[in-house]
């Protein structure tokens, strides 16, 4: 018997995974589906940078720990299992060109200076200098403005997750790709075990990290969550050569350059339910998208395009904690475009509430009873 069931193999259940094992936990992982491609696979890898100091946000309490583990766990990953995650700092553009996106970008910028994070306006002649590329584009215009975040870093997803993956194993973790949990036994307000085709798997607790299948498994708990799906649709660009070096942000989207002179253009967010095709007019929009910012980029070749569904919440924040009425069943689930950034802190606050040992953030805010606006309950599944 397992210490702990994780159910869901995304980048939220392998590092719970990885977290729980260096502690000495047993612990088994099981997904529906490949390890880690879903939503985690299918993101750009940028990691904003956290508050240099404490804050009254659990949100940014979140993301400053995430942002501290983040090279330490990419050292130790390196170390473990030999494969490079690709994290590096690269350093953030962000654009703003109209009255709305200016006025959400200055106000951006005033809270990353009031954290502590360093941070930039720069001139077009000092963003030239920068980013050659982004000289004859959108920041050419006279009412475009500039920031620049010098410790703004990303990370190759695929890689992050063959090496968590792989830690995983080498600490012991016992991982099952194909399996899908079909339901729960319960008793006096404890899960038994999860049931499957390949049979019962007992366990002491369990932890669903089913991304926006968890809606559904936690439903075979008689509990109810709104996280919904919310498809991205993403555009590879290959090049002999690197054409940007930062990662170039405009408003919820954003350009980012891979040392090998590949660049992913995302994301779209859009409403359909499970369906994860690509479609001619979103690509379309990126492609455009990436050529008014970068007008360079039109000579690239395009190498593929994909799109991966990630689990929204209603109100914007993760569900992190207990399900009301088990004892030793937990969900960490509904981080959206987060999961990636959020993952390494998520792992340690979901593994003190297993232990059931303080908190170092106040969980509360994530609980998983907190109420939800009705109509995106409702359409949640």
């Amino acid at each position: 018997m397992s210490d702990v069931l994780v159910v869901g193999g995304g980048v939220i259940g392998l590092s719970l995974a990885y977290e729980l094992a260096g502690q000495g936990a047993r612990v088994r992982l099981v997904d529906r589906g490949p390890l880690g491609r879903e939503a985690s696979w299918a993101g750009a890898g940028i990691l904003p940078p956290g508050s240099r100091q404490p804050t009254n946000d659990p949100i940014g309490e979140l993301h400053r720990l995430s942002d501290e583990l983040y090279p330490i766990w990419s050292a130790q990953l390196r170390e473990e299992t030999g494969v490079d995650n690709g994290f590096c700092i690269c350093g953030g553009i962000y654009l703003a060109a109209g009255d709305q996106e200016r006025e959400e970008l200055e106000r951006s910028a005033a809270t990353w200076q009031a954290q502590g994070i360093r941070a930039e306006r720069l001139g077009g002649d000092a963003l030239a200098k920068r980013e050659p590329s982004l000289a004859t584009g959108l920041a050419s215009q006279a009412e475009c403005v500039a920031w620049w975040l010098p410790d703004e870093a990303q990370v190759r997803n695929p890689r992050h997750l063959k090496a968590l993956a792989l830690g995983c194993v080498r600490r012991g973790v016992v991982l099952e790709p194909g399996v899908a949990v079909e339901g729960f036994k319960t008793a006096s307000g404890r899960v038994i075990s999860a049931l499957t085709a390949q049979g019962e798997i007992a366990c002491e607790q369990v932890c669903i990290t089913g991304g926006p299948w968890s809606g559904g498994l936690v439903s075979q708990l008689g509990a109810k969550v709104a996280v919904r799906p919310k498809r991205g649709q993403m555009v590879l660009l290959s090049s002999p050569r690197p054409v940007l070096r930062s990662i170039v942000n405009i408003g919820h989207q954003y350009l980012v350059p891979r040392p090998d002179g590949r660049i992913l253009i995302g994301s779209t967010v859009e409403d359909a339910g499970f369906d994860k095709r690509t479609t001619a007019q979103a690509i379309a929009g990126l492609l455009d998208l990436a050529v008014r910012v970068a007008p360079p980029l039109a000579n690239l070749s395009l190498e593929q395009c994909w799109a991966g569904l990630r689990p929204a919440s209603h109100d914007d924040l993760p569900y992190i904690g207990r399900l009301a009425d088990f004892d030793n069943a937990f969900l960490a689930t509904g981080h959206f475009r987060s999961g990636l950034q959020l993952s390494p802190g998520t792992a340690v606050l979901m593994s003190q509430l297993l232990a059931g040992v303080d908190p170092t953030i106040d969980p509360r805010p994530f609980r998983v009873d907190r109420p939800a606006d009705p109509l995106f309950a409702e359409n949640a599944r």
